[in-house]
């Protein structure tokens, strides 16, 4: 069993989780009410959506962890399991996206902001000056 594997499985049995499609396509997903959470792109790779003023609240640490990629101007994070700490900060970022999000829910459900998994490759292709 792969570390995204056995952390969905985990966070599928968290009250607040559902199982969904993601809105990007890709992969699994877990949503709270009409937000879409996390969405497991990989065996490895898992975005979740934190909100903008959740990263930047906790951004000088999420920085420093070599687990956590950031993207500008994304409200999403991007988490690597590798191992079971990984999936243990990923409880704790999920429990934190979603107090995020209880406190200031989004007004517009129908508009949902991508997540990083096509933003990342159009990103790295702009910054080699493929675009």
């Amino acid at each position: 069993m792969t570390a995204a594997s056995r952390a969905l499985t985990r966070l599928a049995t968290w009250p607040d989780l559902a199982e969904v499609r993601p809105s990007c396509g890709t992969g699994r997903a877990l949503r709270s009410g009409g937000v879409e959470i996390a969405h497991f792109h990989s065996d490895r790779s898992v975005d979740l959506h934190l909100t903008g003023k959740a990263i930047h609240r906790f951004e000088r640490d999420l920085r420093h962890s070599s687990a956590i990629r950031l993207l500008p101007g994304s409200p999403w994070v991007t988490v690597h399991l590798e191992c079971e700490t990984d999936i243990d900060l990923l409880m704790t970022l999920v429990s934190a996206a979603l107090q995020a999000h209880q406190r200031h829910p989004d007004v517009d459900l129908t508009v949902l902001p991508r997540c990083n998994e096509h933003r990342e490759v159009a990103l790295t292709r702009e910054s080699a000056g493929g675009i």
